[in-house]
């Protein structure tokens, strides 16, 4: 009986444990990662920024899913610039999806700012 109790409780943990893992990396479902996204272009740098990424005639790539914050962009067809230190946010890089400057993360390729 002891035994019989013994592999139902590591029966058990065995099936708990990627639900366990899931509910720690903050994602349920297909629902996108809030990414902590520390120090990004100020507000009053934001108008210039956005001049800035006109002029530079950067391609827009077009993605199926929605421009959010937390969002994976592809691992291939879409190429991200370094964002001029003068905007301050020199960690990450920038592109442009479905018409949108976005902040990405480059290791990771998720977006950490949707540019307004």
């Amino acid at each position: 009986m002891r035994n019989r109790i013994l592999a139902l409780a590591a029966l058990a943990a065995a099936i708990g444990s990627p639900l366990a893992a899931q509910a720690q990396s903050g994602t349920v479902g297909r629902a996108p990662v809030v990414v902590d996204s520390g120090p990004t272009i100020p507000v009053e740098q934001r108008p210039a920024f956005r001049d800035y990424v006109v002029e530079q005639r950067v391609p827009a790539f077009r993605i199926p899913d929605r421009v959010v914050v937390g969002a994976t962009l592809p691992e291939s067809g879409v190429t991200y610039y370094d964002v001029p230190q003068r905007f301050g946010a020199t960690t990450y890089r920038y592109t442009v999806v479905n018409g949108e400057t976005v902040l990405v993360e480059p290791r990771s390729r998720r977006i950490v700012e949707v540019m307004d």
